[in-house]
């Protein structure tokens, strides 16, 4: 009873637009429906006074609520990310107008070559119309810090601080901020502790390449 309630609850809400996750009304939906397997049409047959026979109306409600969910994501609702857009172009045909701006250091050209390669993904390279700049800062702290001073492992944290800049009028469109972190063990050996530490910065890159990418994928398919 209290997840057929709840289910109402969240269904009204959706319908109005308040923030309610999709995957958990459809669980709830789905959980009310298994309840019983025995019936017509999939729903439960139940057994009412004098045992007869009646349907279950919850399991109606249930799928209807579900049914009335799944419409519900098309256009009024939810849509593919990399879509055609309200300009009539893909979504991944726009980021191949994004010109990459250079990022310094080791892990800056890492976080670059992942955008350049996402970018080009998306098909033939077009004359850039935005650019984007990327300004990262590095940080390492220090775990696990034994009885003698020794660290046994460290985590290294990135975040970079992204804009997207119109090239034409030099106006600052998009900005946002991203932030990844590695961990790595320390050895006794140096050269692991160079190979670890390598490691680390190579995943935290990739970490912040693909969300940068997906904030830049929702920022195009808005216009």
């Amino acid at each position: 009873m209290e997840d057929r309630r709840a289910l109402t609850t969240e269904v009204a809400a959706q319908a109005s637009g308040m923030p309610v996750a999709l995957g958990t009304t459809v669980r709830r939906a789905s959980s009310i429906v298994q309840e019983k397997r025995v019936g017509l049409g999939g729903c439960p047959a139940q057994t009412g006074q004098g045992g007869r026979p009646r349907r279950a109306g919850a399991c109606l409600a249930a799928i209807s609520a579900v049914a009335l969910l799944v419409s519900g994501c098309g256009g009024g609702g939810f849509q593919p990310l990399y879509a055609t857009g309200g300009t009539g172009e893909r979504t991944d045909a726009r980021l191949a107008t994004l010109d990459i701006s250079p990022i310094p250091g080791r892990v800056g050209q890492r976080v670059r070559n992942e955008l350049i390669f996402d970018r080009s993904a998306a098909g033939e390279a077009k004359p850039p119309v935005k650019r984007v700049e990327v300004k990262l800062t590095e940080t390492v702290l220090t775990n696990g810090v034994q009885i003698t001073g020794d660290s046994t492992s460290q985590t290294y944290q990135v975040e970079a601080v992204y804009r997207v800049v119109d090239i034409a009028s030099g106006k600052v469109d998009s900005e946002g901020r991203s932030v990844a972190r590695a961990n790595f063990e320390r050895f006794a050996a140096i050269y692991a502790n160079v190979r670890a530490r390598e490691d680390a910065e190579n995943r935290a890159a990739r970490v912040i390449a693909s969300d940068i990418k997906t904030r830049l994928a929702v920022y195009l398919s808005r216009g």
